[in-house]
């Protein structure tokens, strides 16, 4: 957006990049909070690196795009590419300082205590060198391809996120060769980290990393040579898909094509080992066509989500997280018609606190009831070998009418979407992929069942992906209902998502591209008109990020206007709340806890109506206009009234893991002041929910 064309004054608008590093600031703290299990801090640890990955290959990636074709737009903040790449980097560059910090001085010697030991390479004892010696000539060896760079052998192709080590060579080889510099990938399938028999380590869990074995032999893989040097790298590279709307005729056909080149993208990032020689991180910025910006020393391992194995390989309940087992709706019992009970009421299930299963059930006794005729789903993220799709399967293979609405854009899952669609297509399903353009984002399904001369539709809508591992993780809701007319609605998109046709005026939902927009500035403006003339008003929002600038300015007026608004926006957020004559009225928190908080909730007092509904979509603009996407009301008062306690009311009262923002983007963790009961929303819903361990 050019200043030019601006609608809104930039300065009532946070950086996006700078919101998104403050986030990962926030759950970098969960690793140094002694509160929180050890192992589980380890886990933060590479949640945080994970999210830094997907950081630098999307985000900075999209920067660094701008700056090559010498934009100079700049974003609804006022800042151009060049001037958020320069906070981004110092910003991104003290995070990962601290990261490091946390693991060296803090998670590592703390593991050490309780006998989980990374060992040192200058500390191994002869045993365990010979030891590791003979692993590597065993295990690590026979799959090492090096290459020596020279004419005939150029700098390889490096894999992005791939662990790579350049190795600084002295002499002649066998013909005379003496170009002074090798690189050695590491295959993908050799674990990062190695652990050593107990006799050798005197501990129960003896680790080594893969790059310490790899510097202590390398010189097995250049016999005669001398080795001077051999330092770990790691490059980032952009992988973000590119599709072409103009040429592409078939988008499976494309996506096929493009994924192989994801690996390969431009550079974005070069991590190092901080005992790298200058001249050979000089040698491989040069390579990978980057600048010293670019660059990230550390003081470990470069590869550090390769430890988010290390708590499932330590049998060490004591520092984990208590297990618990998701609890079950009251009107689910343990063997039950899920179409008898959804016939009589609608089902809310809250998740992780509550069970997926009846999600599971309702696919299951469809594909096996021979009344059930057809049943329809989106599919974003489901994971490769879900229950759900092999129910999907078995209803295909016995004549039901199955159709999957299939995201392949889906980030990251593209390639396990390709193989989930294979397979339907293969047992007679309709496989289709949205509408082109449009990210098919909204979580549906719908079973149409013959009853009594007619045809019934049983529908299921979310907040998060019908994925059964990450409800386990994820905080979300779905709510399954019979009502005819929310079955109507869900009909009509599933309608435009597979044929042709105007876009029908909805019962209940709000769609995007269409009326989500619209609808929510709508509520948004209908509380800011009831606080004008003078009756109670109250916006209570949760979701994942807060972007669009439209919904903003109209929270502002609503602000400004009296209505009290609560914002509980786990990541990203533009918004400005507290602020003198514009947001004095607006909270904003974010709540960083065991969980990840997913579910989005949107609820307006609308003169005592208390209009509530939720969806899969954040107040973003590829959510809005973009992306197919659909919110739903709860209509049941009793279902409504749950959300409100368990969805909304924990998250703005918790004062244990909730930080809250200021006006500049700043974030400072609550804590229960004297005399103050702990209030901790994910703990008093496990409490309440779950089923304990």
């Amino acid at each position: 957006m050019n200043s030019a064309t601006r609608r809104f004054p930039a300065d009532h608008f946070i950086n996006r990049e700078l919101s998104l590093l403050a986030f990962n600031r926030r759950v970098l703290a969960q690793v140094a909070d002694t509160r929180v299990p050890l192992l589980e801090r380890l886990r933060f640890l590479c949640i945080v690196a994970s999210n830094l990955d997907e950081f630098f290959e999307i985000r900075v990636a999209g920067l660094k795009e701008q700056i090559k074709m010498g934009s100079h737009a700049t974003a609804a903040d006022g800042m151009t590419a060049q001037e958020t790449f320069a906070h981004v980097k110092a910003e991104a560059h003290e995070l990962v300082a601290e990261q490091y910090q946390l693991l060296n001085e803090t998670i590592l010697p703390a593991l050490e205590k309780e006998g989980i030991a990374f060992i040192r390479r200058g500390l191994w004892t002869e045993e365990q060198s010979t030891w590791i010696r003979d692993y590597f000539l065993r295990e690590v060896m026979p799959v090492l391809t090096p290459i020596g760079l020279d004419p005939a052998h150029p700098f390889p192709r490096v894999l992005n996120k791939s662990l790579n080590f350049a190795v600084e060579l002295e002499g002649k080889d066998a013909f005379g060769r003496s170009s002074g510099a090798a690189i050695v990938q590491a295959p993908r399938a050799l674990p990062r980290v190695i652990h050593l028999p107990k006799a050798l380590t005197g501990v129960d869990y003896g680790f080594v990393f893969l790059s310490s074995v790899m510097h202590q032999n390398v010189h097995e893989l250049f016999a005669g040579m001398n080795v001077l040097g051999c330092y770990q790298f790691r490059v980032t590279r952009n992988s973000d898909l590119f599709v072409d709307d103009e040429e592409v005729k078939n988008l499976r056909t494309a996506l096929q094509g493009e994924l192989p080149q994801r690996h390969f993208g431009d550079a974005v990032r070069l991590e190092v080992a901080d005992n790298c020689s200058e001249v050979m991180a000089e040698f491989l910025l040069q390579q990978f066509d980057l600048g010293r910006d670019d660059l990230y020393r550390v003081p470990g391992i470069v590869t550090l989500m390769r430890l988010m194995s290390v708590p499932d390989r330590v049998d060490r309940p004591d520092l984990k997280f208590a297990p618990f087992q998701p609890g079950q709706p009251k009107n689910v019992s343990r063997h039950y018609d899920i179409f008898a009970t959804l016939r009589k009421q609608d089902i809310l299930l809250h998740h992780p606190f509550q069970s997926f299963t009846p999600v599971i059930d309702l696919i299951e006794q469809a594909a096996n009831d021979p009344q059930v005729v057809a049943i329809k789903m989106t599919v974003y993220r489901t994971g490769t070998d879900s229950a759900v799709t092999e129910h999907l399967l078995r209803a295909a293979q016995k004549g039901k009418e199955v159709t999957t609405v299939v995201e392949l854009m889906a980030r990251f899952d593209e390639e396990a979407n390709l193989n989930i669609a294979a397979r339907l297509e293969e047992v007679g399903a309709h496989v289709v992929y949205g509408v082109f353009g449009y990210k098919t984002h909204a979580k549906m399904l719908m079973v149409v069942r013959r009853e009594d001369g007619g045809f019934r539709r049983y529908v299921h809508l979310g907040t998060g992906n019908y994925h059964p591992r990450t409800t386990r993780f994820y905080t979300d809701f779905g709510l399954m209902t019979s009502d005819e007319e929310v079955g109507t609605d869900v009909n009509e998109v599933f309608k435009q998502l597979t044929g042709l046709g105007k876009a029908s005026t909805l019962n209940h939902l709000l769609q995007a591209p269409f009326s989500l927009h619209s609808g929510m500035l709508a509520l948004v403006r209908a509380e800011t008109e009831s606080a004008r003339a003078g009756r109670k008003a109250h916006i209570i929002v949760k979701m994942n990020a807060l972007l669009e600038q439209e919904i903003i300015e109209a929270l502002y007026e609503a602000s400004q206007a009296g209505v009290k608004v609560d914002l509980v926006i786990r990541g990203v957020c533009a918004l400005r709340p507290g602020v003198k004559g514009l947001s004095e009225n607006i909270r904003v928190r974010s709540v960083i806890g065991r969980f990840l908080e997913h579910s989005r909730i949107f609820y307006f007092h609308a003169d005592g109506a208390e209009k509530l509904y939720m969806g899969s979509a954040d107040w973003m603009e590829r959510n809005f206009f973009r992306r197919i996407e659909v919110c739903f009301p709860v209509l049941d008062p009793k279902l409504k009234r749950r959300v409100i306690r368990e969805g909304l009311k924990p998250y703005i009262t918790d004062n244990c893991q909730a930080w809250e923002m200021d006006g500049v983007g700043q974030y400072r963790r609550k804590v229960p002041r004297a005399n103050t009961s702990r209030a901790c929303a994910q703990e008093g819903l496990l409490g309440d929910l779950g089923e304990g361990g």
